[in-house]
């Protein structure tokens, strides 16, 4: 099973590369779900040491006040024996250190870098790695001591900041627990107790650790502390022996620390009896059996939470389109597909598979049929206007059977006023047609992607609308002159003649101006613009659909797709001009999958081979 810490400690070094460790976003991250062990203790008691101890190495900053001023994620990775020990920082990727007093120097030289060279904390952990022969596989978290009080330099909040950044990390379900207290303290007043009580009421994911049980007034020992009946925890507690500071200053090697230490217990008659289970290296084992217990029992729920997070990296994806070509055919076919997208997405609305497409029927059936009605023809056909108009049309020579030239006059100036309504059939249709495009444009995802494409797109649709609508107008309108320019004669003929009215020719040829003789002229021509009327009716809205709704449906982006074959790379380039948030975030989300479909395909080899 020790394969499953190294697994774990490989999925957070890739976390950790990629930033997959609490950054701002929807998706859970592995990090999260890896389970991984947090130091807590209160400042000068012993967390520093502790840690030292189990890496057999002495590596932190050490100094009075708060030394621990971000979090260190800690890697401990177990090399073969004989193999010579190095570390390596999140931040300096390819850079191995041999040297552990610059690790030292470097941890303090990059918490300046975040902090500047004052005593303030910053939440913002440094990943550190150690590969070495005398650890063993574990991944250790040691956080900033808890205190009481700030210190000059520091803000007045410290105090109530460190305890929230020991919090966030110890309140994970995830997280164990490591709560380091004094000895020669007593255990009620111990910060790390207190706090992780708070988070863990029931000790179901703590460990007690006793440093300074060697600098115990004389008379008292910690064997309450250590046998649970001070302090109860699920896990026994484990008492350390950490260097002296002159130990320190002697630079005694730790690995000769651990054999001292291991000789204080078994020596010591009121720890004898313990002495098997205690020390660091007994605490480094203890933690690290434990963590692949953890880990063990977490497989399944970090199989459903990578399978889960695939879906959805993947549905993010999708929605945030394919990556830009780099050539420039590549680019062409691109812009291409998008353009198909468009206008297929504009189709379904005339078609009726999307709304919009009946509002155009509105026009015909209800718009177009209302204008026509206000036109009201009774009032151009007034009797003072028939008699003006027939009167003039006869010029100086009356007529002598019918007032043909009248007729024409009176039937051309009703039917010119058709015109309007016409015209404004065609700019209804216009505008539903530019609402569905602009309809259209939003409903296609990959023009989000590219503003650059999306205006010329809107640009060149509308553009090519406008020409069909002015088109449209010509050809509405030449209905409309057509019935102007040429009358049914039909219609004419079939009207009764005047003499057969009982008309006496013998009569005074003005007396064709009375108004039971203009009355009916007007009548006649009502009905004959009537019949027009109802005749253009018809043919308007099928030169409407034929010039402008047919016409879109068939080559709405046609001058576009002319223009678009005649420019180069760099000027495609243009046209895919992404939002560079979204290019870094489809690369960020990219990144991602390839590690958790890593994590995925590892955590079930190892869950297969269980």
């Amino acid at each position: 099973m020790e394969n499953l810490i190294q697994l774990v400690n490989r999925l957070q070094r890739a976390c950790t590369a990629l930033g997959d460790h609490g950054e701002e976003s929807a998706l859970p991250t592995l990090w999260d779900a890896l389970p991984s062990i947090a130091v807590v203790g209160g400042q000068s008691s012993g967390k520093s040491s502790v840690l030292e101890s189990i890496v057999g190495k002495d590596f932190l900053p050490r100094g009075s006040g708060i030394v621990t001023r971000r979090p260190l994620v800690l890697q401990l990775h177990r090399l073969e024996q004989g193999s010579r020990e190095y570390a390596e920082f999140g931040h300096l990727p390819r850079k191995k250190f041999t040297d552990f007093a610059a690790v030292r120097k470097e941890i303090a030289d990059e918490t300046d870098r975040e902090t500047g060279r004052s005593k303030q904390i910053s939440s913002v952990p440094i990943y550190l790695s150690i590969y070495s022969p005398n650890v063993v596989n574990l991944t250790l978290i040691d956080l900033p001591g808890l205190t009481k009080v700030a210190v000059e330099g520091q803000s007045d909040s410290i105090v109530a900041d460190i305890e929230n950044m020991v919090r966030a990390y110890i309140e994970k379900p995830n997280c164990i627990i490591l709560a380091v207290s004094p000895a020669n303290q007593d255990l009620a007043t111990s910060d790390a107790i207190k706090i992780s009580r708070e988070v863990d009421p029931k000790g179901e994911r703590t460990f007690g650790v006793l440093t300074k049980i060697d600098l115990m007034d004389k008379g008292t020992d910690a064997v309450d502390m250590l046998e649970g009946r001070s302090y109860k925890l699920q896990f026994p507690w484990i008492g350390v022996v950490n260097r002296s500071q002159a130990d320190i200053n002697k630079n005694v090697d730790m690995i000769a620390a651990r054999r001292r230490e291991k000789e204080y217990f078994s020596s010591t008659p009121e720890y004898r009896h313990l002495a098997s289970r205690m020390g660091s290296e007994h605490l480094g084992k203890v933690m690290s059996k434990h963590l692949e217990a953890v880990i063990k029992s977490r497989i399944p729920g970090l199989q459903s939470l990578i399978n889960k997070t695939i879906i959805d990296l993947e549905s993010e994806l999708s929605r945030l389109g394919k990556p830009i070509a780099t050539d420039a055919g590549g680019k062409l076919y691109m812009v291409m597909e998008v353009c198909r997208t468009f206008d297929g997405i504009f189709k379904e609305h005339l078609d009726g598979v999307r709304p919009g497409g009946d509002k155009i029927y509105n026009v015909f059936d209800n718009q177009l049929p209302a204008a026509l009605k206000r036109l009201q023809f009774d009032k151009q056909l007034s009797m003072d206007n028939v008699r003006k108009l027939i009167t003039e049309a006869d010029g100086y020579q009356p007529h002598l059977i019918a007032p043909e030239q009248g007729y024409r006059r009176l039937i051309e100036s009703s039917l010119i006023s058709i015109k309007g309504p016409a015209e404004a059939a065609v700019d209804a249709v216009h505008a539903i047609l530019k609402d569905l495009v602009h309809k259209s444009i939003s409903e296609t995802a990959e023009l989000k992607q590219y503003p650059s494409l999306r205006v010329e797109v809107n640009g060149a649709a509308v553009e090519s609308l406008e020409r069909m609508r002015d088109e449209s107008k010509k050809a509405t309108l030449q209905l409309v002159e057509m019935e102007c320019s040429y009358l049914t004669v039909d219609f004419f003929r079939k009207l009764p003649q005047d003499i057969e009215k009982g008309g006496n020719p013998t009569h005074s040829i003005f007396d064709r101006y009375n108004d039971s003789y203009l009355r009916r002229i007007g009548s006649n021509v009502l009905s004959y613009v009537n019949m027009v009327c109802a005749s253009l009716r018809n043919s308007i809205p099928k030169s409407v659909v034929y010039c402008q709704v047919q016409e879109a449906k068939r080559s709405l982006l046609d001058h576009f797709f002319t223009d678009l074959g005649k420019k180069e790379g760099r000027q495609l380039g243009t046209l895919l001009d992404e939002d560079p948030a979204i290019m870094h975030r489809r690369l960020s989300l990219a990144k991602r999958l390839e590690l958790y479909r890593a994590a995925q395909s590892e955590i079930d080899s190892v869950a297969w081979s269980k």
